[in-house]
């Protein structure tokens, strides 16, 4: 068993031995203590090496390593101990300093100054540097003067003319730092998971998102938002930091795909809670189909007006046109299922009030005298629109009209048209009504008005009088 004493005299042999540090020479150690404004580091030699805690910090001014952490750094200086730098300081960088980071490698910080057409002015300490803008990030921005203002790290890859002639990239760095990240990052990228990430480009079918380490997925344009998109540039931009939902990992292909809408609640969960039938909302029309229009009621949440639903015109889908793509309007809510998210909605009328709407749906009822549109013509019989998602039969019988009669001539589409229903169901759903019947009445009235004068001769038969005023008012139905 080795003895207290023999492990000492290995560990002084070994410090012994040690090989000394030079100025710029890369090293890797670990922390040991971290003060209030050095670090001490462990790299194997005689001694421990010091390390300005500021670069142990992110810009917020928190610590991004504990005790324990392996570190890379270069090595300043060796005068009265080592001292370490993860990076030469801007402000107290001078020229020979700027060349043995050309020759360690040792990222510079420096402050980007202006923007030209082929780059950006960087000055890092008393030093003017030129940055390619391919080399300003992973990412190339549409607006290049983002940048301008910013203090970066930069690595320097050309060193001419004695420091006079400087290159540098920081697109360098940020791909090294993606290449450490990326194992770390794709561990964390699993299905459920909510992650931050920025937008890389933006085709018409999505938006491609770095995740870090380089590790990038698509949130496809459905999933970009519950509002319904068509194209992606309209809701994110390059650069744009986004937070999105993991939804599928393809083991095979290395696919990722994300959402950024499920980040949120599904709007269809409230529904029930925010709508009922008879309400009467503001909705935006989105878009038209054969069989209607889509109406949004609030982003994600989208109506269907059927083409049923909207008053006859006369004309091939006439009624579109008071619906045009991107108008608000008033729509009446007629159906709602929340499981399917589906919920029907039919077009008020300028001037309508929900009352009004409501009253004229309550009001078809049997016996009830309503005026409406003729909608289209049958073998049968004749459609009239009564209130949206209301509409009635007339059968031939009940038009008033002779057999031979031109019934679409008499009744053309989109003409008003008295009636009296005849008969409906519970739902309203299938009702029958009669212009005949409307003419009857008619008949009663003026009959009824005219022995009723003073100077009407003897009551004479029902029969008989109904001739007569049929005579006097020429016969006309």
């Amino acid at each position: 068993m080795t003895q207290p004493d023999d492990d000492f005299a290995t560990l002084f042999a070994a410090s012994l031995q040690a090989k000394p540090l030079a100025r710029g020479q890369s090293v890797e150690g670990t922390i040991v203590r971290i003060g209030r404004e050095v670090a001490l580091v462990d790299v194997g030699g005689k001694s421990e090496a010091v390390l300005d805690v500021a670069e142990l910090k992110d810009a917020d001014g928190q610590l991004e390593a504990a005790v324990g952490d392996r570190i890379q750094a270069t090595v300043i200086s060796t005068a009265g101990g080592v001292t370490l730098s993860r990076k030469l300081a801007r402000r107290a960088a001078s020229n020979r300093q700027i060349e043995d980071a050309y020759q360690a490698g040792l990222p510079v910080e420096g402050t980007v100054d202006s923007v030209n057409k082929g780059g950006y002015e960087v000055r890092i300490g008393h030093s003017r540097a030129f940055c390619p803008l391919s080399q300003i990030d992973i990412v190339r921005t549409t607006d290049p003067s983002v940048h301008v203002g910013r203090v970066y790290t930069f690595r320097i890859v050309e060193y001419k003319d004695d420091g006079r002639n400087l290159v540098v990239s920081r697109r360098a760095l940020l791909e090294a730092e993606q290449e450490a990240r990326a194992d770390e990052v794709r561990r964390a990228v699993v299905p459920g998971a909510i992650l931050t990430g920025r937008v890389v480009s933006v085709p018409a079918f999505g938006a491609f998102v770095d995740l870090g380490g380089g590790v990038q997925g698509l949130v496809h344009v459905s999933e970009m938002g519950w509002s319904r998109a068509t194209d992606a540039a309209q809701v994110v931009s390059p650069g744009d930091e986004v937070t999105v939902k993991v939804l599928r990992v393809d083991d095979a292909t290395g696919k990722i795909a994300l959402s950024m809408k499920q980040v949120g609640d599904d709007p269809w969960a409230h529904v029930p809670a925010t709508y009922q039938v008879g309400q009467v909302c503001t909705g935006r029309v989105t878009r038209i189909a054969e069989f209607g229009a889509f109406v949004e009621l609030e982003p994600g949440v989208e109506a269907l007006a059927h083409a049923s639903t909207f008053p006859p015109t006369g004309l091939r889908d006439g009624w579109a046109q008071s619906v045009p793509v991107g108008s608000t309007a008033a729509f009446e809510i007629l159906t709602i299922e929340p499981e399917k998210k589906r919920m029907g909605v039919a077009l008020v009328p300028e001037g309508s009030s929900r009352a009004a709407a409501a009253e004229a749906a309550s009001g078809i009822v049997q016996g009830a005298r309503l005026t409406g549109k003729v909608e289209r013509h049958e073998r049968f019989g004749v459609f009239v629109f009564l209130a949206p998602g209301k509409v009635a039969l007339m059968p031939m019988s009940e038009t008033g009209v002779d057999k031979d009669a031109d019934v679409a001539k008499t009744f053309p589409v989109g003409s008003d048209v008295e009636v009296i229903v005849l008969e409906t169901d519970p739902d309203g759903r299938r009702t029958r009504v009669s212009r005949k019947a409307v003419l009857e009445a008619q008949d009663a009235a003026e009959l009824r008005e005219y022995t009723e004068r003073p100077d009407t001769a003897a009551p004479q038969s029902l029969g008989s009088l109904a001739e007569k005023l049929r005579g006097a008012l020429g016969g006309k139905r």
